[in-house]
């Protein structure tokens, strides 16, 4: 490596990649706007290409950012695995092992594989990340995360990952048990527009699926719309205020069990997509991660699809 690029070059550049924004990168680093802007200058001139490009009023990566997006990220997860192993050998603890989940895992099987793995008595301190895919995905490029459990994401999220499929799952269309369109038994899509209707957000994985089934049902925006990643928010809301929520059935299992809220018996194959372990193709699994993969495969095969 160019003994000219330095760790904090890395760093910023990355940032500022994943905020697409030099104000958000310096605000996550803790440092000023004009030291962002000079340390990607720098890296630019050692490089002798240019990493961004102005879109509009922001930024974009470009094309050679992109090629170097991915090496910058593989040595940057060098050393935080490089940091982690000394953490470890200065606890005498197992290795740390940091894993994201999305909702529709984080309400299902996810805490009784966290026990089991945890019962085990490897030492191992374990971190639950949540949140967007997109997220999370950004984070296990970056080394951050060691696992994310979750939907499959679109190919373009993909690059430098490894998915392994569990099972597969469809969205819901979530009301409560006293809504209008829970007693009704014919209906389109189309009665959704006389409701507030909560989305899944632009960035969620969830959120293609479910603009395709309304372009299919020949609904290209409904009036009124709420986007949130929030299932405690999405609980109350139409428990509380008739709303009709899309969301994956795996978060809502418990609800629909016990009867808190009902599913509109609408055709939602369409929205049908793998569940699984995505983790860095580039990087060997630890004795941790190879076992707490195993203990979620042993639950998932307990519960036999059922989410």
């Amino acid at each position: 490596m160019d003994q000219r690029i330095k760790f904090r070059h890395l760093q910023t550049f990355l940032e500022v990649a994943r905020q697409r924004s030099v104000g958000k990168a310096a605000d996550a680093l803790a440092i000023t706007q004009p030291a962002v802007t000079r340390t990607i200058r720098e890296l630019e001139e050692v490089l002798g290409v240019a990493l961004f490009e102005k879109e509009g009023r922001g930024i974009r990566i470009s094309h050679f950012g992109e090629v170097f997006l991915k090496h910058a990220g593989e040595s940057l997860a060098a050393v935080q695995r490089g940091m982690d192993s000394l953490a470890q050998a200065r606890a005498s603890g197992g290795p740390p092992l940091r894993i994201g989940t999305l909702p529709t895992t984080s309400a299902t099987f996810m805490p009784d594989a966290l026990a089991d793995f945890l019962a085990i008595g490897t030492g191992t301190h374990v971190t639950i990340v949540s949140g967007e895919n997109r997220f999370l995905l950004d984070s296990l490029r970056l080394g951050e995360l060691d696992l994310v459990v979750g939907r499959l994401a679109a190919p373009e999220r993909m690059t430098g990952l490894i998915f392994e499929p569990l099972f597969s799952e469809e969205v819901a269309i979530i009301v409560s048990p006293d809504h209008p369109l829970a007693v009704r038994r014919n209906f389109t899509l189309g009665a959704l527009a006389n409701y507030t209707v909560l989305m899944p957000t632009a960035g969620s994985v969830i959120r293609p699926f479910v603009d395709r089934l309304l372009l299919t049902n020949g609904i290209p925006e409904l009036p009124n719309t709420v986007e949130t990643v929030s299932d405690s928010f999405g609980r109350a809301f139409v428990s509380r205020h008739n709303g009709v929520w899309f969301i994956s059935r795996g978060v809502v299992a418990d609800d629909l069990s016990s009867g808190r809220l009902v599913e509109l018996e609408i055709d939602m194959g369409e929205t049908r997509g793998a569940v699984g372990l995505t983790t860095p193709a580039s990087v060997e699994p630890s004795a941790a991660l190879t076992l707490m993969k195993q203990t979620i495969r042993n639950h998932v095969e307990a519960r036999n699809g059922r989410f």
